[in-house]
């Protein structure tokens, strides 16, 4: 998914209360632990960390997964993570029991028909009892910008550009709350450049990314255009919009620069997550490394390195010989 993982990802471990709080029932009190750091994600790029939870006191695990459509292989994946993340949970506890846990997968884009709210993998035989997992599924682009709103929190405003009910109007004020409810600029920055990322999907057609962009841009007084990764967005869904209606082999030539728009976008996210980590920008030489690792293993992978590793082993691995998976 590119940029919209990466900015996703982002808001994720700024606000994890405000991404739990929607999947936990109302009534109970839930409390962050943190993240699920291990060999899970050295295993399993594609998909986001899990978090550690009490719930009414008593531990719980939550993983959430943003994908773009409901593929095919998405039931795999949570399948496969599952186990990897089992596995690792009982072997930093041995003996103890292992936290129930639960998956979502949060849908970005897909069928206009409602999507169902769950989803499974069964290993069982034809015939034979239910084997496997259950997983749910938020197809966040089906809700109303309401229903995004009533779950509390500027984090969840950043998807009503998915909304089916998404207006210029409603838009304004979904704008207008981010402002005002963001705790730092940094912050407000990465919603911003979160809600323009979802308005280049547009599941639904609606097509409001040029009035995005304008109600951004007047909010912030041209901070967005002096942003390096969210200008970058800004210039490339301004092509995106005068590519509308071109014949197709023109579009394709045109891809390809899309493509190398959307690669800057996510080496100048990557290389401020480096310099936030290490106190300086990275040198070319790093700035090379980073991409050249997000094109071979996937941006994912390397957010997670800059996350993961301390500063010296973190410029020892851009260092060293990009290796694919």
């Amino acid at each position: 998914m590119g940029d919209a993982d990466i900015a996703l990802r982002h808001l994720a471990r700024r606000r994890p209360g405000d991404l739990v709080r929607a999947f936990v029932p109302e009534g109970h009190r839930t409390e962050v632990v943190g993240w699920v750091d291990s060999q899970v994600t050295n295993i399993e790029r594609r998909v986001d960390k899990a978090l550690r939870l009490r719930v009414d006191g008593e531990p719980r695990v939550l993983h959430i997964e943003f994908c773009y459509a409901l593929r095919e292989d998405v039931p795999d994946r949570v399948f496969e993570y599952l186990g990897f993340l089992f596995t690792s949970l009982r072997l930093e506890a041995p003996g103890e029991p292992v936290p129930p846990i639960e998956s979502v997968v949060v849908v970005l884009s897909g069928r206009k028909r409602r999507l169902r709210a769950t989803g499974q993998r069964s290993t069982a035989w034809p015939g034979r009892p239910f084997s496997g997992a259950h997983f749910r599924i938020d197809a966040v682009y089906q809700h109303t910008i309401g229903e995004l709103r009533a779950r509390g929190s500027v984090l969840w405003l950043v998807f009503a550009p998915l909304a089916r009910d998404a207006t210029v109007a409603a838009l304004w004020d979904v704008v207008a709350e981010i402002h005002a409810g963001a705790a730092t600029a940094a912050e407000r920055a990465e919603l911003y450049t979160a809600l323009l990322v979802m308005a280049a999907i547009d599941p639904w057609g609606h097509n409001l990314m040029k009035e995005l962009v304008d109600m951004v841009e007047d909010k912030e007084e041209g901070l967005l255009r002096r942003t390096p990764i969210i200008g970058e967005l800004i210039l490339e869904a301004e092509r995106r919009g005068e590519q509308r209606g071109e014949q197709r082999g023109e579009q394709r030539g045109e891809l390809r620069g899309e493509q190398r728009g959307e690669e800057k976008a996510i080496a100048e996210l990557l290389g401020r997550l480096f310099a936030r980590r290490i106190g300086r920008r990275p040198t070319v030489e790093e700035e090379r490394s980073i991409l050249e690792r997000a094109r071979a293993i996937g941006p994912g992978e390397v957010e997670d390195a800059l996350l993961d590793l301390e500063s010296e082993a973190l410029v020892r691995w851009l260092a060293e010989p990009v290796r694919s998976s």
